[in-house]
């Protein structure tokens, strides 16, 4: 596969998907960020209700950062703001989110700033082809989970003059950002056993599809490894673009072949259309597309999420910050499993998530960042960091006090 390639050009055996999985590491060597949040909405007269997405549609005011609006499938809120430097996309995104705000509340709504619904069971509304093809091959409960009650801060990040640098630093620092920002510990009313419940709900999926891409060495042959080796999701159903009566134009794949075992069939050679289809049902921690999508954080608080996007931004892009936060890290490498089932009671991570952060806060200023934001990253550091307590503890403290204390939270933001 040489030259410019077209969505017809068929992929015909492991090379042409290294050189797919390569071009996934060519993209801006800037230092620009985007960011998505995802939202939990609830009913603030009655938060254990469903709300339906198009009250949610109904209520959401023009944006004046330029944001796009989207929906998940249990009708969660996704805000993705402009690229921009971190002060500039902080800027754009706050001013949409604090617009959003006094609109659902205005509903009587409000966005839940947690990573993992914490009353509600998890309930469909979205039925679009890709989410029908998705839900039968994720299957239930935690398919169901995912899709539906679960919500995530995810910050892109350019490459870099030096991709294979910041793809080692996202992964290698992935664990303490994990227990530093774990935000989900509740399902159904109760403690779920974990400090990021909505980490171990991946973790409970396709592991060929979610677990972490191997880091260190050449990333874009461990990419391009990943690819053959995850199970296919669906097929193009070319029965039912024959036909023209609108049938769904993939198919689920439920016998465990992988994207390497589909180069082997004789018939329907995959093409580029579907290696870029099947990348997209891929949910590594981290994943290449051009820029680095980082995606192990749980939503937080609608106020507080800057704090989460910076420090990530910082630690990975600055080289000095991340310097020093890899030097306290690598303890903790690959601690996935732990940073989300204890969060920053684990000593490990807790002492790591004061140095990264303390990294994060000398770093800030060189990247533009100016006081206020500063000051909100060194109060979350006191607040949760140095008492080793994730915003998640709060959480249980809510439900395991007198009745009533975690609806009320929710139907007031968090201002109780």
């Amino acid at each position: 596969m040489t030259g410019l390639a077209t969505e017809n050009t068929l992929i015909r055996n492991a090379s042409d998907v290294e050189t797919f999985a390569r071009r996934c590491f060519l993209g801006s060597p800037g230092d620009q960020v985007g960011i998505e949040l995802e939202f939990l909405v609830f009913d603030r007269t009655a938060p254990a209700r469903q709300v339906p997405m198009a009250r949610i549609a109904a209520a959401l005011p023009p944006l004046p950062g330029g944001s796009v609006v989207t929906f998940e499938p249990g009708g969660q809120l996704e805000l993705s703001g402009p690229p921009g430097s971190l002060p500039g996309a902080i800027a754009l995104l706050t001013a949409d989110v604090n617009a959003v705000r006094r609109a659902l509340r205005d509903a009587g709504l409000a966005l839940g700033g947690v990573g993992l619904d914490p009353l509600r069971p998890a309930r469909r509304q979205l039925r679009l082809p890709r989410y029908e093809v998705m839900a039968r091959f994720l299957g239930t409960p935690y398919g169901s989970l995912m899709m539906c009650s679960t919500a995530s801060i995810q910050v892109n990040l350019d490459l870099g003059d030096r991709p294979a640098a910041r793809w080692e630093r996202a992964h290698l620092l992935g664990p303490v950002l994990v227990a530093a920002f774990a935000n989900s510990p509740l399902s159904e009313g109760r403690p779920c056993g974990w400090m990021s419940g909505r980490q171990a709900v991946w973790e409970r999926l396709d592991r060929t599809r979610t677990a972490a891409v191997p880091a260190g060495g050449d990333p874009g042959a461990a990419w391009a490894e990943y690819l053959l080796d995850a199970r296919l999701m669906a097929v193009r159903d070319t029965a039912g673009d024959e036909s023209g009566d609108g049938a769904e134009p993939y198919r689920p794949v439920l016998d465990g072949s992988t994207f390497r075992d589909r180069l082997a069939w004789s018939e329907h050679p995959p093409t580029l259309a579907d290696l870029n289809y099947h990348a997209t049902t891929l949910f590594p921690p981290v994943r290449p597309r051009g820029w680095l999508e980082i995606r192990y954080l749980d939503a937080q608080h609608p106020a507080s999420w800057p704090v989460c996007a910076a420090v990530t931004h910082a630690l990975v892009t600055d080289d000095r910050a991340a310097d020093a936060a890899l030097a306290a890290a690598g303890p903790c490498a690959g601690m996935w499993s732990a940073a989300a089932r204890h969060g920053l009671s684990e000593p490990r991570l807790r002492r790591a998530a004061g140095a990264c952060f303390r990294a994060a806060l000398s770093a800030l200023p060189r990247l533009g960042a100016g006081p206020a934001l500063v000051c909100e990253v060194a109060a979350f550091a006191d607040r949760h960091v140095t008492p080793g307590r994730a915003p998640a503890a709060d959480l249980l403290d809510l439900a395991r006090g007198p009745g009533g204390r975690l609806p009320d939270w929710l139907a007031q933001e968090g201002r109780i």
